[in-house]
């Protein structure tokens, strides 16, 4: 996952959208259908390639999860992407399922990495309380909560969970990798129209099931189950709680993913690969 790109290639970057709901997550497997698997076989035909060119992308959304602004990059041989450029959107919509859409495809500027030079990635989790349900049109982006649900007890516990923290407690953790992230906005609006609520989720970065897991917290406070405080006390505590529930993946979506300034990609990429820790806390 080199921020240098080989010589002969020139490195390309993908904005994509897609429907989660029959995609068993964003990397490829075996016998399964993935978002990348379905990007990188339709690249593969329509540039006619005897091989398969890998995607980075972002962020790894799971099974269920849906795109509007999720980004990617593939590092193509530069006489492919001479001869494919200027037809290359086109052809990639004509192959691929209509679940799926690649929205723009260029040259990357130098030192972008799609994963590494992300600055943060928002989220929006989706949730309506309405006694009867929710709207058939939408209930493929939307979770039904059974409980009414007090918006203002649930700002009041995401306000104490914003900055810098070890998000253990909200993680899937993963052999070698730090669950230390800098969790940028946190907050919910709801559309008195439609009773939809929206969470609006932002950081620079994700660990593995963290938003969800924010998520099913607090909706706990919403519906009077735990008190506003709850969530920040779990945080605090920095191991997994039973009590912190990881709600559906359906009402997810990848809204944006936000870069630096050309001249700042590579910095933002080696920054990103450093080892975190929080203030105070010993290296060893």
């Amino acid at each position: 996952m080199s921020d240098v790109v080989e010589p002969g290639f020139v490195r390309v970057r993908l904005d994509l959208a897609y429907d989660g709901k029959d995609f068993s997550g964003w990397a490829k497997q075996t016998s399964r259908r993935t978002v990348q698997g379905e990007i990188e076989d339709a690249l593969r035909t329509v540039t006619r390639s005897s091989r398969t060119y890998d995607l980075t992308v972002a962020g790894r959304t799971d099974a269920g999860v849906h795109a509007r602004g999720q980004v990617a990059h593939v590092d193509l041989p530069a006489g492919v992407w001479a001869e494919h450029a200027d037809k290359l959107l086109r052809r990639m919509a004509g192959r691929m399922a209509p679940d799926v859409r690649i929205m723009r495809i260029e040259e990357a500027p130098a030192g972008f990495n799609a994963r590494f030079s992300a600055l943060w990635r928002r989220y929006a989790y989706r949730v309506a309380d309405r006694p009867g349900g929710v709207d058939p049109l939408i209930r493929g982006h939307v979770l039904w909560h059974d409980r009414p649900l007090d918006i203002d007890a649930m700002n009041e516990a995401a306000a104490l969970m914003t900055g810098e923290h070890d998000f253990a407690a909200y993680c899937k953790k993963r052999e070698g990798a730090t669950t230390i992230r800098t969790l940028q906005k946190l907050s919910w609006v709801r559309d008195e129209a439609s009773g939809v609520m929206t969470a609006t989720v932002q950081a620079d970065a994700f660990c593995h099931n963290m938003v969800r897991a924010l998520i099913g917290a607090a909706l706990f406070v919403g519906d009077g189950r735990r008190p506003a405080a709850w969530p920040a006390e779990v945080l605090a505590a920095r191991v997994r709680d039973p009590g912190v529930h990881v709600v559906r993946p359906h009402g997810l979506t990848l809204e944006e993913v936000a870069y630096p300034a050309d001249e700042l990609l590579a910095a933002r990429a080696v920054e990103a690969r450093n080892v975190r820790t929080l203030p105070g806390a010993g290296c060893c």
